[in-house]
C-alpha cells in the first residue's frame, strides 16, 4: 500500500465556520418536542384496550425518533428542502418497517426493521456527499467519490457517540441539582425528573443540543474522527496477528472445536470480519494522503484484508451445517444473508490484495463505495415483506416432519407457533386435522391449545456433574457414602462444583454435615432423596406463630442448651444445628 507524508485529510464541513445559533436552538426544541411525542405515542391505552393499535404506535413513534435524528445529522442552511425530503423518507421506511412486523410476531422481526435502520444508516453519508458534491447554484452530481463519503460515514459515527454522552453528562448534572436542591427541603426538580415524560423531554433536548453544539465546532469534530481512526489503526495489527494465529491454527486443530465450543460461532465470525473491515479501513484513509506511514500498519491491514474471507467461508460452513442438521429457521436464513455479505466484502478485498499488493488501497476504497450502495439496496429489499422467512422456514420443517425426518416428539412446535408468525400457526392448524399420522395430529393439535412457549417445550436438564473425589474428605476416615448422597455433592447447596469439601457421615444415619469454605449444611435421606434439612436452618409456621404469641405474653426465659454446631480446627462453622 502506498503511503504519503501528508497529514490526514479531515472531513469537509457543510456548515458555517461562525456556527448557525438558529440551529442549535431548533435542535434543542426539535429533540424536546420529539421525545415528548415519542412518550405519548408509545405508551399503550389504558382505558381503551380495545383500540391500543400497538402497530400504528410503534411505527409512528420510530417514525417521529427516526426523522428528528435525520434532521438533526442533516439540516444546513442550504439545500434545506432535500435534507427535509430525505429525513422523511428514511423515517418513513423505518416507521413502514415496523408497522409491517410488529403483528407478525416472527422471530426474525428485529431483522428486518434492522435492515431498514441499516439502510437509512448507509444512505446518509451518500446523500451527504451527493448534496455536497456540487455548488449551491449546480446541478447535483451522481458520480461520488470515496474521499466524499468517507469523511461523513466517519463524522456521523463520531457524532452519534459523543452527542449521547453529553445526554449522559446532562443527566448527571440534572440528578445533582436535583438532589442538592433537595438538601434545603425543595424536592420539586427530583419529582419532576422522576416523572418519564420528562425523561424522554430531558434526553430528546440534551441529544439535540449536543448534535448540533458538535455540528457549530466542525473542528473539534474533525479531531475527534482523526483520534478515533487513529486509535482504531493502532489497533489493526493487535487484531491482525491473533486472526492469523487463528486461520493457521486451523489446519492442526480442524474445525470440530468451533462446533463443539460454542453454538454461537458465526456471531462470532462476523463480528470478527467487521472488526477487522474497520480496522482496515481506519489504516487505509479517505484518501492517499490519509493513508497510515507504519510498515506495520500496512501490513496489518493487508492480514486482516486477507482473513476476512476465510472467516466468511468458516461462517458459511458453520451456517450450512446447522441447516443440514436442524433445517430452516428465520435466524438461520439471515445468518445466511450476513455471511454472503461477509463473504462479498472478503472477496472484494482478497482480489484487491492480490492483484494490486502495495498499491491495494485506492482499489480498497474504490471496492468499499461500491460495497456501500450493493449493501444499502440489499439492506432495502430484505426490509421489505417480499421475502418471507418464516413462510419459507415453515415449509422446509414441516416437510422434515411429513417425511419422517423429524418425530412429533422431538418436532419444536414452539419454534412453528411462536417463531414462524402467521405461517407457523396455519401450519400447525392444518396438520392438526390433515397429519399424516395420528401422532402428528395429536401433537399439532395439542400446539394449538392456549399455552406459553415454556409450558409447550418441555425444558430439558442439563446432566448433572459428577463429584471428583480428589477433593472430598469423608470423616469418620474410611466411611463409605451412600450413591444417592454421592450424587447431590456437586449441587451449589452441598459442595459445590469445584471447591474443597468435608462430608462428616455416620455408617447407617440418615443425616450427613456437609462443610466448605463458606459454611456448613445438614442433609437428611427421607427414604427418598438427600436434601437440605430445612427444619435445621428454621422454624415451620407453628413454630413461628407459637414464639409470636410466646413474646406478647412474656413467655421469654434464658436456658443453657447443648447444641451441635461444626468446628475446624476449634473454629466454629455455620450455623447451630
Amino acid at each position: 500500500m502506498t503511503s504519503s507524508p501528508s497529514p490526514m485529510a479531515g472531513p469537509q464541513p457543510e456548515n458555517d465556520p461562525q456556527g448557525w445559533p438558529l440551529r442549535a436552538w431548533g435542535l434543542t426544541l426539535l429533540g424536546a418536542i420529539a421525545g415528548l411525542s415519542i412518550y405519548w405515542i408509545a405508551r399503550p391505552d389504558r382505558y381503551f384496550p380495545e383500540l391500543d393499535h400497538r402497530d400504528l404506535r410503534m411505527a409512528s413513534a420510530t417514525f417521529m425518533a427516526t426523522a428528528a435524528a435525520l434532521l438533526g445529522l442533516l439540516i444546513e442552511r442550504t439545500r434545506l428542502r432535500w435534507s427535509l425530503s430525505f429525513a422523511l423518507i428514511g423515517a418513513a421506511l423505518v416507521g413502514l418497517t415496523v408497522y409491517w412486523n410488529v403483528p407478525s410476531q416472527a422471530s426474525d422481526q428485529p431483522w428486518r426493521i434492522g435492515c431498514a435502520a441499516l439502510a437509512v444508516a448507509m444512505a446518509t453519508p451518500l446523500f451527504q456527499a451527493w448534496r455536497g458534491a456540487q455548488p449551491e447554484q449546480g446541478p447535483l452530481a451522481w458520480h461520488l467519490s470515496y474521499r466524499e463519503v468517507h469523511p461523513h460515514a466517519w463524522t456521523d459515527a463520531v457524532l452519534g457517540v459523543a452527542a449521547w454522552a453529553f445526554v449522559g453528562v446532562v443527566w448527571a448534572m440534572a440528578l445533582l441539582l436535583g438532589q442538592l436542591f433537595k438538601l434545603i427541603g425543595i424536592d420539586g426538580l427530583e419529582k419532576l425528573l422522576d416523572k418519564e415524560w420528562m425523561a424522554f423531554t430531558l434526553t430528546g433536548a440534551a441529544l439535540g443540543a449536543g448534535i448540533a453544539l458538535l455540528r457549530d465546532r466542525s473542528a473539534m469534530l474533525t479531531l475527534l474522527q482523526r483520534v478515533v481512526t487513529t486509535v482504531l489503526s493502532v489497533l489493526a495489527p493487535v487484531l491482525a496477528l491473533g486472526l492469523l494465529i487463528f486461520l493457521l491454527a486451523i489446519p492442526f486443530t480442524g474445525l470440530a472445536p468451533l462446533w463443539n465450543a460454542t453454538r454461537s460461532t458465526s456471531p462470532i465470525l462476523l463480528g470478527c470480519i467487521i472488526g477487522a473491515l474497520c480496522l482496515t479501513n481506519a489504516v487505509i484513509g479517505e484518501e492517499e494522503a490519509g493513508e497510515a506511514r507504519s510498515p506495520l500498519l500496512r501490513a496489518a491491514a493487508g492480514v486482516l484484508s486477507l482473513a476476512m474471507l476465510p472467516l466468511a467461508l468458516i461462517a458459511a460452513f458453520s451456517t450450512g451445517l446447522r441447516i443440514q442438521q436442524h433445517g430452516i429457521t428465520p435466524d438461520r436464513l439471515w445468518a445466511v444473508i450476513f455471511t454472503g455479505m461477509a463473504c462479498a466484502y472478503g472477496l472484494a478485498y482478497l482480489v484487491s490484495i492480490a492483484r494490486y499488493r502495495r498499491e491495494a488501497a485506492p482499489h480498497l476504497r474504490q471496492a468499499n463505495l461500491r460495497l456501500a450502495f450493493a449493501l444499502t439496496a440489499a439492506s432495502l429489499l430484505l426490509a421489505t415483506p417480499l421475502l418471507n422467512f418464516a413462510a419459507i422456514s415453515t415449509r422446509d420443517q414441516v416437510a422434515r416432519l411429513e417425511d419422517g425426518r423429524l418425530k412429533p416428539d422431538d418436532f419444536d412446535w414452539g419454534a412453528l407457533r411462536f417463531d414462524f408468525g402467521q405461517s407457523g400457526m396455519e401450519a400447525i392448524r392444518r396438520l392438526a386435522s390433515q397429519g399424516a399420522t395420528p401422532a402428528i395430529r395429536a401433537a399439532a393439535a395439542h400446539a394449538l391449545s392456549p399455552m406459553s412457549r415454556y409450558e409447550l417445550t418441555p425444558h430439558k436438564e442439563p446432566p448433572r456433574p459428577r463429584m471428583n473425589p480428589a477433593r472430598l474428605v469423608v470423616l469418620p476416615r474410611g466411611t463409605q457414602l451412600p450413591p444417592a448422597l454421592f450424587d447431590q455433592l456437586a449441587d451449589y447447596s452441598a459442595c459445590g462444583p469445584d471447591a474443597h469439601c468435608v462430608v462428616m457421615h455416620k455408617p447407617d444415619s440418615d443425616d450427613a454435615v456437609i462443610v466448605t469454605a463458606l459454611g456448613s449444611t445438614l442433609y437428611h435421606f427421607d427414604g427418598k432423596i438427600w436434601a437440605v434439612d430445612r427444619h435445621a436452618l428454621s422454624h415451620d409456621k407453628a413454630e413461628d406463630e407459637r414464639i409470636a404469641r410466646g413474646i406478647k405474653t412474656g413467655k421469654v426465659e434464658v436456658r443453657n442448651v447443648k447444641r451441635r454446631q461444626v468446628y475446624v480446627d476449634d473454629v466454629p462453622l455455620g450455623d447451630v444445628f
